[in-house]
């Protein structure tokens, strides 16, 4: 299997800034509003799998797609992103799910598709293939809420806490163990983050104790947007009943973008001037 060093070519040195719990902590202030899961019968959504081999897309294709599925969903499969450029095809779609680690995207494909999520097309991904993605693309990278930067020592054991307990997405769930890449990343402050992990010093002594969000929602324009950090490989969700379960009810929440009302729930972590 190819290296992520591979892949790139060169490597590329990214330093990560020092973020700590109490980024975080605005989670347990926002309003507490119950909003239930939507179904995805009915809802047309949009499959794109490709880039980096490492995180298995096609596996995740044949695992996700067949389960959208018996959910009542119609789905279009493409091993491409050309349908970001068909806005006929975008207009006509309820939500996007994507892997697609690292590539290139074309200034018509990554404005076809953010136009869409502005305008209430839903957007969810996991990992890299949402969160490390075209790189050179600010404004993808303003929509999803965060990018990877580093996931020191590579595949190893941590835990995740579930840092919202009423939201549809994390509700009834429990803290829980992984086995995978525990992924530091650079994050928006005001999106809503559902779960956490923190880091110790055994792989970068300098990030000991920082907290990290692993999945959150947001909003882009009316889009509804779901990003989760877990699933380096797929047996790596699978085998974990949580890391699974948080993956499938952000597909579902964020399948309902054009049907719902916006949640509002900005809280921003730096209180203003004055």
């Amino acid at each position: 299997m190819k290296s992520r060093r591979h892949f790139l070519g060169k490597s590329l040195l990214v330093g990560a800034g020092l973020l700590t719990s109490r980024l975080w902590a605005n989670t347990s202030q926002l309003p507490r509003v119950s909003y239930p899961l939507p179904e995805l019968k009915g809802k047309k959504v949009l499959f794109l799998y490709g880039g980096w081999d490492g995180h298995e897309p096609e596996k995740f294709r044949d695992y996700l797609v067949p389960w959208m599925k018996e959910e009542g969903a119609t789905v279009e499969v493409y091993d491409n992103l050309t349908p970001y450029a068909d806005e006929q095809l975008m207009k006509s779609i309820d939500l996007v799910v994507q892997i697609f680690t690292m590539s290139q995207i074309t200034p018509e494909q990554e404005k076809g598709l953010l136009e869409a999520i502005k305008n209430g097309l839903g957007f969810a991904g996991w990992h890299g293939g949402m969160c490390d993605a075209f790189r050179n693309n600010t404004e993808y990278q303003f929509m999803t809420g965060g990018q990877w930067v580093s996931h020191p020592g590579g595949v190893i054991d941590y835990s995740v806490q579930i840092v919202d307990h009423e939201d549809s997405v994390t509700a009834g769930l429990k803290d829980f163990k992984m086995s995978s890449e525990q992924y530091y990343m650079h994050v928006d402050p005001n999106v809503k983050v559902l779960a956490t992990t923190t880091f110790s010093d055994e792989h970068a002594f300098w990030i000991n104790g920082c907290t990290i969000p692993v999945a959150w929602k947001k909003m882009y324009g009316n889009g509804r947007v779901f990003f989760t950090s877990l699933g380096h490989h797929l047996d790596h969700i699978t085998t974990v009943p949580e890391a699974i379960t948080i993956l499938k009810r952000g597909v579902h929440w964020a399948s309902a973008s054009k049907y719902l009302p916006k949640e509002e729930w900005i809280a921003p972590v730096y209180k203003p001037m004055g």
